[in-house]
């Protein structure tokens, strides 16, 4: 029998049994590890599979070991830094334990839209699922997840009723707020993200107790959507007041910073001559904008080895109330370089 002898379909678990020239049975304990068998057998069991190009059913395999080898995802449907890049890191943590990524996405991060990604996943046999809960309503929404299946969350605030690791994103603000504060400036204007967002609440918070600590005076928040549009517009209304002192702006992420750094440069505001700037994520470009940006860098390579430690801890009984954060770190560049 060759690998052809089964025409265009995939190959089944019958014929690498016929070509090896064993029982079927013997064919399930070598693919999924269930019982002993003779190297010798082992040897042509493998040698069948390779020639007929078998792929165990995932399914399958899960009903006769309990383990599918399958990771469970929900993400927000999303083209921004942070998401995309957790959902990088979490990729290649699993890859490198020898598991792979089921992604099941959502347009609206809500109670109902959260249950249902999650229970398509736990009909795909996943052995654990991560949840990418930067969003307050998707937070409050882990709060209906059946305990059936192991979940932690990437985000999900403090009331998450799972195991949650995130950025720092408090530590972050702070470390941009005080760098800034330390150049000498009186106080330090603030763009801010999305209310609804976790990340940009912290973010607030931390660059407001920041300035509260230093008995600096708190100024109003310029609300903007994590867009450069709105980084932009932002920019627009803070020129207007480099003339009455502004002289520090933290912006609550990288892309808002750019378009308040167009906004300036239109403006005939200098940065740093006139301004000190920082923004929040590290992006690749970050670095190439004009001037190059000082930033907070979020390391989601050690997010997403941690959150498959904690996956894997949680699919091992372990506690649900566990919180790890890991340390952003202050990236310095021309943006707040000498006046």
């Amino acid at each position: 029998m060759s690998a052809g002898a089964a025409g265009d379909r995939q190959a089944s678990l019958t014929d690498v049994a016929g070509l090896a020239g064993v029982s079927h049975m013997t064919v399930s304990r070598v693919i999924n590890g269930t019982g002993p068998v003779r190297p010798e057998t082992r040897a042509r069991v493998m040698a069948a599979v390779e020639e007929l190009g078998y792929r165990p059913n995932s399914a399958a395999r899960a009903l006769v070991t309990g383990r599918s080898g399958t990771l469970g995802v929900v993400a927000l449907e999303s083209n921004l830094y942070g998401p995309a890049s957790t959902l990088h890191g979490i990729e290649n943590a699993a890859r490198e334990a020898g598991y792979a990524i089921t992604i099941s996405s959502v347009s609206r991060p809500g109670r109902s839209s959260i249950a249902d990604a999650v229970e398509i996943l736990r009909r795909q046999a996943v052995e654990g699922i991560v949840v990418i809960a930067p969003h307050v309503t998707a937070g409050q929404a882990l709060a209906g997840v059946p305990s059936a299946v192991p979940v932690v969350a990437v985000g999900g605030g403090e009331g998450a009723p799972v195991p949650v690791i995130s950025v720092d994103q408090y530590d972050g603000a702070r470390r941009a707020t005080e760098h800034l504060l330390a150049l000498g400036h009186r106080t330090v204007w603030h763009i801010a993200g999305p209310e609804d967002w976790l990340e940009a609440l912290e973010r607030e918070r931390g660059w407001r107790e920041t300035l509260e600590r230093h008995g600096a005076e708190v100024p109003p928040v310029v609300r903007g959507d994590w867009s450069p549009a709105s980084g932009y517009a932002a920019g627009r209304v803070l020129a207007k007041k480099v003339p009455d002192g502004l002289d520090a702006v933290f912006a609550a992420n990288d892309q808002m910073a750019l378009g308040l750094l167009r906004a300036f440069t239109e403006a005939g505001v200098g940065v740093p001559a006139d301004v000190h700037v920082a923004g929040f994520d590290d992006v690749p470009e970050a670095a190439y904008f004009t001037p190059p940006l000082t930033t907070v860098r979020q390391d989601f390579i050690e997010v997403g080895r941690r959150t498959f430690g904690l996956l894997t801890e949680r699919m091992g009984g372990g506690d649900q109330h566990v919180r790890h954060l890991v340390e952003p770190e202050l990236i310095v560049r021309e943006s707040t370089g000498p006046r």
